[in-house]
């Protein structure tokens, strides 16, 4: 914005010493750094309300984008209709599966009967309900 060198802030400095004097320089200086201090928060507060402006600005066109797309409520009842389509599928399918096992088990006659599975040779026994009573000791608990 302003393009302003070292040496030109030197030629401020000298004309301030000769028109204000170095009595007054230093209270001047520390107005003129509050001064500008408050310019620079005033300028980042502009700056920030800029920003958020074309952040909000951004934010509607995104949302009038998509206002323009499927809403989420006709993407779940597409979805929900693509599953009962896939489902239906299935239970025909798994029906004509069926009825050929049948076919097939009918045109070979009686199953087989299953083997029978040998007992295992070894037993669990029961783990008792409660714990055995701990036998008392000779000694009283409180130390006689």
């Amino acid at each position: 914005m302003f393009d302003i060198g070292f040496s030109e802030i030197v030629v401020v400095m000298i004309v301030a010493l000769l028109v204000v004097g170095p009595e007054r320089l230093p209270g001047l200086a520390r107005k003129a750094g509050f001064w500008a201090g408050r310019a620079k928060r005033f300028m980042q507060n502009v700056k920030a309300d800029i920003d958020r402006e074309i952040a909000a600005d951004e934010l509607k066109r995104v949302l009038k984008d998509q206002s323009g797309t499927d809403s989420m409520y006709d993407i779940i009842e597409e979805t929900k209709q693509a599953v009962a389509d896939v489902k239906g599928s299935l239970e025909e399918t798994s029906g004509a599966v069926r009825e050929q096992v049948k076919g097939a088990a009918a045109d070979a006659g009686p199953e087989p009967a299953e083997p029978e599975t040998p007992e295992p040779e070894y037993q669990v026994k029961a783990m008792p309900e409660s714990p055995p009573a701990e036998p008392e000791s000779a000694h009283d608990k409180s130390g006689k």
